[in-house]
């Protein structure tokens, strides 16, 4: 499992160096994501803040997590699958902190401006929604139905920032896993149609240039 591997040694690495000298800045620069920030700049630091454990956490909870879940994930789903839902997930969360500062505390879903400056990092969301999706793959409806639970009660009882970025990553997960099931052999199909139908032009051409010769 290397994808697994890697991204849990992403983890640790980021974990060692925020907390060295100077390092919480060099980390701040080339992963940590703010709603504040500017659109292109979030965009950038997305990819490798999904690495970059929270500060008030014990990392090890981050590592085993990771380790266990993009590891079953890449068994089930195959690594750019894996890496598709992790990334597309986290960045819907992100997307949606920007969108609730934008619209403000009087809206439902949205925050007040100083969430613009909480740092929104961390592999949870990740974590989600690719538990859903293996979920979803494997047909294992209670342990998909008691992770999407988990998520929406810990967003109604503790309604932070952090606990409805997982329901966000909840529910695109689960846009992915039905469009995958959907749509997931649909081009593989056009294409092996298209290479059979350009075989068979070929095929035929090359006859009626053999028959032109002989004739």
């Amino acid at each position: 499992m290397p994808l697994a591997t890697t991204a849990t040694l992403l983890v640790l690495l980021f974990s060692i160096v925020q907390h060295l000298p100077g390092g919480e800045r060099f980390v701040n620069h080339v992963g940590v994501v703010k709603a504040g920030l500017p659109l292109d700049v979030s965009l950038l630091r997305t990819p490798l803040s999904l690495y970059v454990p929270a500060l008030d956490l014990p990392v090890w909870g981050a590592l085993v997590q990771v380790f266990l879940v993009f590891g079953l994930a890449e068994l089930v789903l195959g690594r750019r699958l894996t890496l598709v839902v992790a990334y597309v997930c986290t960045l819907a969360g992100t997307l949606f902190a920007r969108v609730g500062v934008a619209i403000g505390p009087d809206h439902l879903f949205g925050f007040p401006a100083s969430v613009a400056h909480v740092r929104d990092t961390g592999p949870s969301a990740a974590v989600v929604a690719l538990a859903v999706v293996v979920a979803f793959r494997c047909r294992a409806w209670w342990t998909g139905g008691l992770v999407a639970a988990v998520m929406i009660g810990e967003a109604v009882v503790l309604p932070n920032l952090a606990g409805l970025e997982h329901v966000v990553a909840l529910l695109a997960a689960v846009l992915i896993a039905v469009g995958v099931e959907v749509f997931g052999d649909f081009w593989p199909r056009v294409l092996a149609g298209v290479g059979a139908a350009t075989s068979v032009a070929t095929e035929a051409r090359r006859r009626r240039s053999a028959g032109a010769v002989v004739s």
